[in-house]
């Protein structure tokens, strides 16, 4: 058993049994600290795991093949510690608003994290269901943290009740896949899976599966939870689910469709299906979003919309989709936190996140001002930013596929009325910071630094990779190359 491949892992689960312990040891007034040095730690892995010292860049199998490590897992195990960092540094600047158990949100921010890197380098179904419960249990707390707020509870109950049956799907679609073809590995299910293609019962138990997945995305129908979840949760652990958990979906959607399932979209019924789920999810996200003040709900539903976005690329069945929705993920990844940095400073002590409280940011604070509205821009996919680009390309591998299916060219068709749909929501944030008055008493936001460093580096990174996707892109197109299509 190769454990050295578990490197990114192991590193993450000790840094967080170190923040225990560190709290054990550590008087009160310091506990807010273990969030910045387990940002730094979490950075630290991410350098030295792009440097690819340690073996943290080695490829290969661990646990009996339920384990893998490849250019594709990477790509997301680097994407999953950035994201670690931006929360963390949001959560410390957070921190007032918790009147308890400071450093054990810190943990379970970074036991989120294991699981979704165990997630990303799930190659069987096994591994598959551990992955989700270790990140889905952490983020049932994170979710209710502010127990003395009603909408944080209820967002933790919801999202419980919900995820326990997005759980309840998984086991008995794992439990009708192995029933029927005495597989778990995704290796080996790809290899006999031509004579259970047509089977109805190894097809119920595969859309029982990604029906959990759906939930993951935020996908329509299992979308019912994002917009009250994302408004009730502390801000930090909105940013979680909006960004990791969405990312950690989409690699678990990807490896098991691609690898373990390669060649069943080519089924007629399941594409169209994917297809229906892909446009019902772009047009309810936008539509629920239109008349939404509340600032983190307006995201829960605009997050819907995006899993629409990124399931165009999956449906696309090609090279070209899948390194769409690998650009896609990280470009809204970086977009989305840089919104909520923004919300969880500038709002943090109002009663609500509602749009007007961002009235006349221009003035009291230039640079989140700038990074709210490229998050918003970038958002409805408006050129040169990273949204757009990203949109680009998954619009792009429809398009290619016109050929196979007329379907394509009507759901390319529903990606461009979503845009559209969008900018007036997006640009009614927009309004709000440069042509609405300061709300009265309303004062110049003074920004820690780290804050300061994280808006700044959303900024840069959506117009960098609006206007210099290369780098970026053929980092996607190396991952996607992993993938069986």
């Amino acid at each position: 058993m190769n454990v050295g491949l578990l490197t990114h892992e192991i590193a993450v689960a000790g840094l967080g049994v170190l923040l225990l312990l560190a709290d054990l040891w550590l008087p009160a007034s310091c506990r807010r600290a273990l969030g910045w040095s387990a940002a730094a730690g979490l950075g630290l892995l991410l350098v030295l795991s792009v440097i690819g010292v340690f073996g943290l860049a080695a490829t290969g199998s661990a646990l009996g093949g339920m384990f893998v490590q490849d250019e594709f897992s990477l790509f997301f195990k680097r994407l999953f510690l950035l994201i670690g960092i931006f929360v963390l540094l949001m959560a410390v600047e957070f921190s007032d608003r918790f009147s308890a158990g400071l450093s054990e949100y810190y943990v379970l921010m970074v036991f989120t994290l294991t699981g979704m890197m165990l997630a990303a380098s799930a190659n069987d179904l096994l591994l598959l269901f551990v992955s989700i419960e270790l990140m889905t249990v952490s983020l049932y707390i994170l979710t209710a943290y502010q127990r003395t707020r009603r909408g944080s509870v209820e967002a933790g109950v919801k999202y419980l009740i919900l995820g326990a049956l997005s759980s309840a799907f998984l086991v008995m679609g794992i439990a009708l896949i192995w029933g029927l073809t005495g597989r778990l590995n995704f290796t080996e299910l790809g290899m006999v899976l031509a004579r259970f293609s047509e089977n109805p019962l190894f097809l119920s138990g595969v859309v029982l599966v990604l029906g959990a997945l759906g939930f993951k995305l935020a996908a329509v129908p299992f979308q019912v939870w994002a917009p009250d979840v994302y408004e009730g949760s502390p801000t930090p652990t909105t940013a979680l689910l909006a960004a990791g958990s969405k990312a950690a979906g989409v690699a678990m959607l990807l490896r098991l469709l691609f690898t373990g399932l390669p060649g069943l979209l080519e089924s007629a019924a399941l594409l169209t299906l994917l297809m229906v789920v892909s446009g019902a999810s772009i047009l309810y996200g936008n539509l629920g979003a239109l008349g939404q003040q509340n600032l983190k709900r307006l995201l829960g539903y605009s997050g819907i919309a995006h899993a629409g976005y990124v399931l165009l690329g999956v449906v696309a069945c090609n090279a070209a989709g899948q390194t769409a929705v690998l650009f896609y993920i990280v470009a809204y990844a970086l977009t989305v936190l840089g919104a909520f940095v923004v919300i969880g400073w500038v709002l943090r002590h109002l009663p609500t996140e509602h749009i007007s409280g961002l009235a006349g940011l221009h003035q009291r604070s230039p640079l989140l001002a700038a990074t709210v509205t490229l998050s918003m821009v970038s958002l409805a996919g408006i050129p040169p930013l990273a949204g757009f680009f990203g949109k680009f390309l998954l619009i792009r591998s429809l398009l290619e596929q016109l050929h196979a299916h007329p379907g394509y060219g009507v759901l390319a068709g529903v990606g461009i009325l979503g845009v559209v749909i969008s900018i007036y929501y997006y640009f009614r944030v927009i309004r709000a910071v440069y042509w609405e008055a300061p709300q009265m008493g309303a004062s110049e936001v003074a920004l820690p630094q780290s804050l300061r460093f994280a808006a700044a580096f959303s900024l840069v990174g959506m117009l960098y990779l609006g206007l210099f996707p290369g780098r970026l892109l053929h980092w996607a197109e190396q991952a996607a190359r992993v993938l069986a299509f």
